[in-house]
């Protein structure tokens, strides 16, 4: 059940939703809290889970010698991506409400600002998580068991902005888990190259979530909130350009491993391209920009899937 928050505002949307996204102008008011702990309003959190998913895919498909990556494999990712974004971004809205509410970006979410209780909030995690087992039994063993075992890193992150100076990388550990599923799911097990693409999102993962927290510099030294932009500093973009070289190195070594060829090649190279624009980009001092610079990271990551799955049809 939702409620009123201590302010009255029972049905305020956040600040970082996507402008016109369903949530806010079509559900209805009842369940609008719900859908905003998953995030719904916020499409790009699924979105950046699931590219690693189909990059692995992709790069099974080169593998293997298959004219695609396995589309029946890129719906389940789907699915599996908006359940479990949605259960583990609930998970952490539960752990960070008292955080949360001393943040201006994120003191109007459903639970700091009363509108979902906890009691709710945890049956909704049990719901998704659910779905996200429905999707994953629909898979070999191997991926199911490589599924399960990111489990302990989801559950681990929303502590680690309290202890360590760069929480992204375990936040990062997490998103990209989908670098491995994708060739697990393909062959039952696992190699070298999933495992670089893996490392590759990772990387990619620290360097964009610095931008977004870019929004949060003086609220979260106000309340004690460790992040990766607090800890690099006047380096920023020095630090978020590091994190993208290395993505970019990771994933040309494996594209080597899986026997790429020249489409997967371009696509690496325009992936790249769009990381190298982005750090030149960052302004600290303008978290307008840091947001949009975030979100383009949906671009970036297409832009390496379009050329992974074209990849095997167009090489001889």
């Amino acid at each position: 059940m939702t409620r009123a928050g201590p302010d009255g505002l029972a049905d305020r949307p956040v600040p970082d939703a996507a402008r016109g996204n369903l949530v806010d102008g079509l559900a209805p008011a009842s369940v609008r809290p719900y859908l905003r702990l998953a995030r719904i309003d916020r499409p790009i959190g699924w979105q950046l889970l699931l590219l690693p998913c189909w990059w692995s895919a992709g790069l099974a498909a080169i593998a293997g010698g298959a004219p695609y990556p396995d589309p029946v494999h890129c719906g389940l990712f789907l699915v599996g991506a908006v359940a479990m974004r949605g259960a583990g971004s609930t998970y952490n809205d539960i752990v960070d409400r008292k955080l949360d509410a001393q943040v201006e970006r994120t003191r109007h979410r459903p639970l700091p600002s009363g509108q979902v209780g906890v009691a709710g909030a945890l049956a909704f995690v049990a719901l998704q998580c659910l779905v996200g087992l429905a999707v994953l039994v629909q898979f070999n063993a191997f991926a199911i068991a490589t599924g399960f075992a990111s489990v302990a890193v989801v559950a681990l992150y929303p502590f680690m902005k309290r202890l360590i100076g760069m929480p992204q990388i375990v936040l990062g550990l997490a998103f990209a888990w989908g670098g491995l599923m994708g060739w697990a799911a393909a062959f039952g097990s696992l190699a070298l190259a999933p495992v670089l693409l893996y490392l590759a999102a990772v990387a990619w993962t620290v360097g964009y979530d610095t931008i977004y927290a870019l929004q949060d510099l003086e609220d979260d030294e106000v309340a004690g909130i460790k992040s990766s932009a607090r800890l690099f500093g006047r380096r920023v973009r020095a630090g978020v350009a590091a994190c993208y070289v290395l993505a970019a190195a990771l994933l040309a070594a494996s594209l080597l491993l899986a026997g790429a060829g020249p489409s997967a090649w371009l696509g690496l190279a325009g992936f790249a391209a769009h990381l190298g624009w982005q750090a030149s980009r960052i302004d600290p001092r303008d978290g307008a920009s840091a947001l949009r610079l975030f979100r383009s990271n949906r671009d970036a990551g297409l832009i390496l899937f379009a050329g992974l799955a074209l990849d095997p049809l167009l090489t001889p």
